[in-house]
């Protein structure tokens, strides 16, 4: 069976939260980076230590901002912005922009999913990941079918 789903456009708002999300999720040991030099107050008491630890993890945040930001501006990226329908079977996830131009994009490259209140993100690496909002499924099988073939590859418990 093959889901068929409408045609849909990410929006840049929902790529850079959604990036920064992950980027959360999968760096979160950073801010034991930040607290490590914080606590350099202790040895010497000094503001600075904390002011320079605070300074730090706003300046790690800021490059993941800019670097999202900057990939919703750069020409080669527009594709990913662009009204497009996809297909969906246990093979592959086949990104359609019109009948004859599409993009397959096979099983083994999706690292991890998620199922959020209203989507499904299936994460590819820190920058690329597909976000399918339940309201581009045709109907409630189609969304039942995809979650059951996340839960056959064990991306899903």
């Amino acid at each position: 069976m093959i889901v068929k789903t409408k045609k849909y456009q990410l929006e840049t708002g929902t790529y850079i939260k959604a990036g920064l999300a992950n980027i959360l999720r999968e760096q979160w040991w950073v801010i034991l980076i930040a607290i490590a030099i914080g606590c350099g107050y202790f040895w010497i008491a000094s503001w600075w230590w904390i002011s320079m630890a605070i300074l730090a993890y706003a300046l790690y945040w800021l490059f993941w901002v800019i670097q999202f930001a900057g990939v919703t501006q750069m020409e080669q990226n527009k594709v990913i912005f662009e009204k497009m329908s996809y297909e969906i079977d246990s093979r592959q996830i086949l990104m359609k922009l019109n009948a004859k131009q599409g993009m397959p994009i096979k099983w083994d490259m999706i690292k991890k999913a998620e199922v959020k209140k209203d989507a499904f993100i299936l994460t590819m690496s820190k920058a690329q990941f597909i976000h399918l909002p339940f309201k581009i499924f045709n109907s409630e099988n189609d969304k039942k079918f995809v979650e059951s073939i996340l839960k056959r590859k064990n991306y899903l418990q």
